[in-house]
């Protein structure tokens, strides 16, 4: 019992930061090849810690509180598609470029709830994330407003609608500053110097997987998907 206790109060301290970056060093997040099209197609992206970073992202979102529902309930909708599919077959589909392959050759993969779509968007929420992370690493004293601002202009702005657009303007106004929301990112037993290093750390894993997963995208013809 004290065991489990004392493992509880260990899951409770840690960050979800801190959480992400152990699960991405269990796993091998080497996506081979990437040299060409028809290579990419041959790839391997595991589904496992893509989906562990999201969940991460889902749990910051969780702490921020309800002005950012839009963003919140987008991700936890993508998320559940993919580990249904998953499900469905959990050793072919550890490789979400399987999930890929099936929908392209069902001509399925722009549908609105195909789990290429989902895919996507889970990676352009990170894509947003990153580069929030990245500005507020750059200047500390940036407004939270503006950092979400630059963010969402560069990473998702251009592929919304108008409608997706408006609300996004209206949740950006409502967003803690960045005082507070460096607090949510932190644990129990971190300092301010701790939690920075454990940005860059998440940033040095996450962005190179990022980016051989966009060529992946590309080679799947899904990089310029526009919400429906």
């Amino acid at each position: 019992m004290k065991r489990r206790r004392d493992m509880e109060m260990e899951l409770k301290m840690r960050s979800e930061l801190r959480s992400a970056i152990e699960e991405f060093s269990k796993e091998a997040l080497i996506v081979q090849p990437v040299d060409d099209q028809v290579h990419n197609a041959a790839a391997h992206i595991p589904i496992k810690p893509f989906l562990v970073v999201c969940n991460m992202v889902l749990q910051v979102l969780d702490k921020i509180g309800p002005t950012m529902a839009v963003l919140r309930q987008d991700i936890n909708q993508n998320i559940q598609r993919l580990e249904k599919f998953q499900e469905s077959n959990p050793s072919l589909y550890s490789n979400v470029v399987e999930i890929l392959k099936k929908e392209k050759n069902e001509v399925s993969a722009r549908h609105v709830t195909s789990c290429s779509r989902a895919f996507v968007w889970l990676t352009r929420s990170l894509d947003f994330t990153v580069t929030l992370l990245q500005l507020l690493l750059k200047d500390s004293e940036l407004k939270m407003e503006k950092a979400v601002e630059e963010a969402y202009v560069v990473t998702l702005k251009p592929w919304h609608g108008w409608i997706t657009s408006t609300a996004y303007k209206v949740a950006l106004k409502l967003v803690p500053d960045t005082k507070a929301f460096l607090a949510i990112l932190m644990s129990n037993d971190e300092d301010n110097d701790r939690l920075k290093e454990e940005m860059e750390m998440f940033i040095s894993l996450l962005v190179p997987f990022l980016d051989k997963i966009h060529l992946i995208s590309i080679t799947f013809n899904l990089d310029n998907m526009k919400s429906p």
